[in-house]
């Protein structure tokens, strides 16, 4: 069942004494921004043992251990030129270069709040934690509300309800993923910070593989979505959308025509940062 701050699944008091059919709620920016998990492989030696013949002498094979795997790959590429100022000073250092990635007029809008570095961080890490990002990107808030319409015995979201994120797929699609990689290579140093700060440990980069990972993951059925009604708010009525993550929820609330835009965005990102094709889910 979705998480119950999961905006556009929640019912508002007036909706409640209303029918079921056009309740709405709002949702915030199921940010993409973008992120897949590492294993470690260890092989362990073993014995193999075999019993000698009473007139040869009993022969021991020593263990047999693969040598390990090389450390992974740092992400991104080269990094642009200059030094990034410490994390409290670094807005005006970000919004100098995230131009260069796009000119779309949604990416402009995140440049005017403030921490974007940390903000970057925290939104990620949410969504590789299968967390919902709501609340974290207000400016990105899609207008209008969500909305569901009845077809026969059943309520579906409304494809109005989609349109509300047209523009804010396309901004993210907007990015040169080539750019992106190089930004992300350059502010790796403050992006580290931001993430101790959160408590987190282990470099970053294994934290955005897997936030790519969890959102391409997301199953994006061309279907009309069924809801029901479900305390204050609403759940999908296939129970294997439902049992999906927060942030898996809001890639699909987004539609399947831009939740498909997403996507193949995501993978471009996560070919340009480096990520191994290998350990991408197959294009769905």
């Amino acid at each position: 069942m979705p998480e119950p701050t999961e905006p556009d699944l929640i019912r508002t008091p007036d909706e409640l004494d209303r029918p079921v059919v056009g309740r709405t709620g709002t949702g915030p920016w199921p940010l993409v921004a973008v992120v897949a998990v590492v294993a470690a492989l260890l092989a362990g030696g073993y014995w193999y043992l075999r019993p000698a013949p009473p007139d040869e002498a009993a022969a021991a094979v020593a263990p047999v251990t693969d040598p390990p795997a090389p450390p992974p790959v740092a992400l991104g590429g080269n990094p642009f030129p200059g030094d990034v100022p410490p994390l409290e000073m670094s807005d005006a250092f970000v919004r100098t270069w995230v131009p260069r990635l796009s000119a779309h007029p949604r990416v402009a809008a995140w440049l005017t709040t403030d921490g974007l570095i940390r903000n970057f961080v925290t939104v990620v890490t949410n969504i590789a934690d299968g967390g919902t990002p709501a609340g974290r990107v207000a400016v990105l808030k899609p207008a209008g509300a969500f909305q569901v319409v009845e077809r026969g015995t059943g309520l579906f979201i409304d494809p109005r309800s989609y349109r509300r994120y047209d523009e804010l797929a396309a901004g993210f699609a907007s990015l040169d993923a080539a750019a992106a990689a190089q930004l992300y290579a350059t502010l790796r140093p403050r992006i580290e910070d931001a993430s101790a700060e959160l408590g987190s440990s282990g470099p970053f980069d294994r934290t955005l593989e897997r936030a790519i990972i969890v959102l391409l993951q997301t199953p994006v059925p061309e279907r009309p979505l069924a809801v029901e009604p479900a305390g204050i708010g609403y759940k999908f009525a296939d129970a294997r959308l439902d049992g999906l993550n927060g942030a898996q929820h809001h890639l699909l609330r987004m539609g399947p025509d831009n939740a498909r835009l997403v996507q193949r965005q995501l993978r471009d990102l996560a070919i340009a940062l480096g990520v191994p094709a290998s350990r991408l889910p197959p294009p769905s």
